[in-house]
């Protein structure tokens, strides 16, 4: 009886603080640029979508250029921007735009395409209740129509 309760106790022991350390921090990839592009030509031009909205949207802040990228009807499931490309130009469009747009500086981990949609997952820096540092991912996923956004998802919440 005894063996049998000492086995788990020893494994507890030895492994089980390793647990609470076990995270390993996400890093994005050493060639972000290259997860943009693809040898089949419809998968390449959707990742060229998504990386313009990343650079040119997201990064630069260049709202003004949006058509370009995202359709008029733009449905957004983020519930804190609206529907429609004149919904998330508003909630986007009071940030500064970037002096310089030369290139994406977002740290990557991952750009897949299937189908017509394209998701990019990035690395998250987040703090937990303590305040102690951690990293985790966001994704954003497009449904592709015509070279444009036409559907978005995110995983953010209500805050």
């Amino acid at each position: 009886m005894k063996i049998r309760f000492a086995i788990p106790a020893a494994f507890l022991a030895l492994f089980g603080g390793a647990l609470v350390f076990a995270q390993d921090p996400v890093t994005p990839a050493p060639d972000v640029e290259a997860l943009f592009h693809d040898k089949n030509k419809k998968l390449n031009e959707m990742k060229q979508t998504a990386y313009h909205i990343e650079k040119e949207l997201l990064q630069c802040n260049y709202w003004d250029q949006s058509d370009k990228w995202l359709t008029e009807r733009y449905i957004q499931h983020n519930p804190l921007a609206g529907n429609g490309r004149a919904g998330v130009v508003k909630f986007f469009s009071s940030r500064p735009k970037a002096a310089t747009c030369d290139k994406l500086t977002a740290p990557v981990v991952e750009v897949l395409a299937d189908g017509n949609y394209v998701t990019v997952v990035t690395v998250a820096n987040r703090k937990d209740s303590k305040g102690n540092a951690y990293t985790t991912t966001w994704f954003d996923m497009w449904r592709i129509m015509d070279g444009k956004a036409d559907e978005h998802w995110d995983p953010q919440t209500k805050q």
